[in-house]
């Protein structure tokens, strides 16, 4: 028993010791960091690492952030925010594909502010949770928009593809 309790505190110090937790202003870590602000800039590594995490979980590869992907995130999230709107993922996921990004697929949504909220609140969605899950991804690009006059404030955008081939 002493030493299952042993293992088990030596386990969790060594997990410790391998995730890097990112920090924005006062110590908050970065996935409770708001983007209902001004400036306000999703974490995109601790997006992978949370979402990568999940999918290692569920017997899946990691991601890669491809600056690509996360660009076309960006500029969806914008136009998003300016239409004050979630746009359709279906026209998005067309854009993509005509980008050359092979199997996209991708969640669009608005309203939550940090991205712990998001990821709980598509981890709960079986649709949005089929993106993250979604065995074919090896790419990863997420962004947010602060529309301030918005119902809804911030607006978020996941996308995730295969490689390129």
């Amino acid at each position: 028993m002493k030493s299952l309790l042993c293992l088990s505190l030596s386990a969790l110090a060594l997990a410790g010791c391998q995730s890097e937790q990112r920090y924005v202003g006062s110590q908050t870590p970065s996935f409770y960091a708001s983007m209902a602000n001004a400036g306000a800039v999703v974490d995109g590594a601790m997006a992978r690492d949370m979402i990568g995490a999940y999918r290692r979980n569920n017997g899946l590869g990691l991601l890669t952030l491809d600056p690509e992907l996360q660009a076309a995130a960006q500029a969806e999230a914008d136009a998003m925010a300016r239409a004050d709107k979630p746009s359709s993922a279906e026209t998005f996921k067309r854009r993509l594909a005509s980008g050359g990004f092979a199997a996209p697929a991708a969640n669009l949504s608005a309203g939550y502010h940090t991205l712990a909220e998001a990821f709980s609140g598509w981890r709960e969605s079986p649709q949005h949770n089929r993106v993250m899950l979604d065995p074919r991804a090896t790419r990863i690009g997420i962004a947010t928009a602060y529309a301030p006059g918005s119902k809804y404030k911030v607006y978020w955008v996941l996308a995730v593809a295969a490689d390129r081939s």
